[in-house]
């Protein structure tokens, strides 16, 4: 099946799909972990999760604020039912997710150039680095509040198994986090760490610590944090983490999503532990001859646009 090229744009009326890879070539953006997706890196592999607790939090906070605060006020138990209705089956879901195994990472190898893709009953593929897909898209409503915007990254596998079930040839995940510059930015922290190395990624936030804070400590932390830009005069700083505070129930968030994920799930296939171990240097598996070319001519075109307009205005 043709793919579209990567670096080439689908646009449309209200969605718009930067495709990515294949060929994994350079988008020109700073790698960014906006999710905290990074789970656990080292020369070797490096961990990629979707898994946000915190998330759930940050998004059923305010509303279970506001029909709590309007009960209260207005002394209507009408509005506390309502709420009850609207934020009960989200909450129990939530609820549920926290008694739940989190979800295993994905696996990228870069000495190896391979993938290790986890699947259901214990089953998981090792795709080639090179056939990866990832595609950032957008999508925009209109409405009396005006323009939204919302996207996501998508990461795509197939099955290298050539007798594989048509239901089970291809896997996707993807990642809300806004699409555009903001999914390149993300899908930069996979492709820089598999093409350039562990040093041109953001650090995990989860691997290496014992434990994370209490919810206790996470609430003086952020008062402390509103306090110390205070003290600077930085008045705008102060509101924002009072918002994050108060209104999105940070401590909250971050306790859970901390209680979840240190330490992070490991792979627990006896195979993969092998497969992840550090290889000679002369044994590492390099580049295609195509990604070779590709990634040479995505350089040149992104230098081209990087470049001051009088240099440019000079060539032409």
């Amino acid at each position: 099946m043709s793919r579209p090229a990567a670096g080439t744009t689908q646009k449309r009326l209200f969605s718009q799909r930067d495709y990515l890879a294949p060929l994994p070539i350079p988008t020109g953006e700073q790698p960014a972990d906006v999710l905290n997706t990074i789970w656990r890196k080292n020369g070797v592999f490096l961990d990629i999760g979707s898994y946000s607790i915190g998330s759930g939090v940050g998004v059923l906070w305010p509303l279970v604020m506001m029909f709590l605060a309007l009960a209260y006020f207005l002394n209507d138990e009408d509005i506390f039912w309502l709420g009850v209705c609207i934020t009960g089956i989200p909450l129990f879901i939530l609820i549920q997710s926290l008694f739940r195994p989190v979800p295993l990472p994905l696996r990228f190898n870069r000495q190896r150039r391979e993938v290790c893709v986890p699947r259901e009953d214990g089953e998981y593929w090792i795709v080639p680095w090179e056939s990866v897909t990832a595609a950032a898209v957008q999508h925009s409503t209109v409405s009396q509040g005006g323009r939204l915007e919302m996207g996501l990254l998508i990461i795509g596998f197939d099955n290298p198994a050539p007798d594989a079930q048509e239901d089970n040839q291809h896997f996707s995940l993807g990642f809300n986090c806004g699409g555009g510059t903001t999914a390149m930015a993300l899908w930069e922290c996979i492709r820089s760490y598999m093409e350039v190395g562990p040093q041109a990624v953001p650090r995990c936030n989860f691997e290496g610590e014992s434990s994370g804070r209490s919810l206790l400590g996470w609430l003086l932390f952020l008062l402390a944090e509103i306090a110390r830009a205070l003290l600077k005069g930085d008045v705008l700083t102060a509101l924002k983490e009072s918002a994050f505070l108060f209104l999105l129930g940070s401590p909250l968030a971050f306790y859970l999503q901390e209680k979840k994920l240190i330490p992070p799930p490991d792979l627990p296939y006896p195979e993969i532990s092998e497969w992840s171990k550090p290889l000679p240097p002369e044994q590492w598996a390099k580049r295609s001859p195509e990604l070779e070319a590709a990634i040479a001519e995505r350089e040149v075109e992104l230098a081209a646009k990087s470049a001051p307009a009088s240099y440019r205005g000079n060539d032409e």
